[in-house]
């Protein structure tokens, strides 16, 4: 059984400038993986929730990418209102952001 009720994985990979399938690093992962920490630190949900930095998820061109489990919801993150919305709605409310998955 997990420690956490939902696990976040935010994609920090690191390509060069001249891969043409670029990273979500480049596409500001890490500063979205710093809003989601600071989100769950904000509302009192450190301990149940946790944001780690991952590598590669293979999915860097619609990144920057985000997977939550345990549902296994994957989106794409681009803005810091992306991220509270998902910290509200689904990691709070329990309805994942629809608009924000991938494509499967």
């Amino acid at each position: 059984m997990s420690k956490f009720q939902y696990h976040l994985f935010v994609c920090t990979n690191k390509r060069p400038d001249t891969d043409p399938r670029g990273c979500c690093s480049q596409k500001g992962s890490e500063a979205i993986h710093a809003a989601f920490k600071e989100a769950i630190q904000k509302k009192g949900l450190k301990g149940q929730i946790r944001a780690n930095q991952a590598g590669c998820l293979d999915a860097c061109a619609m990144g920057p990418s985000v997977v939550v489990y345990p549902e296994g919801v994957w989106y794409t993150v681009k803005t810091a209102s992306d991220v509270n919305e998902i910290v509200d709605q689904h990691l709070i409310g329990g309805k994942p952001v629809e608009r924000l998955f991938q494509p499967g």
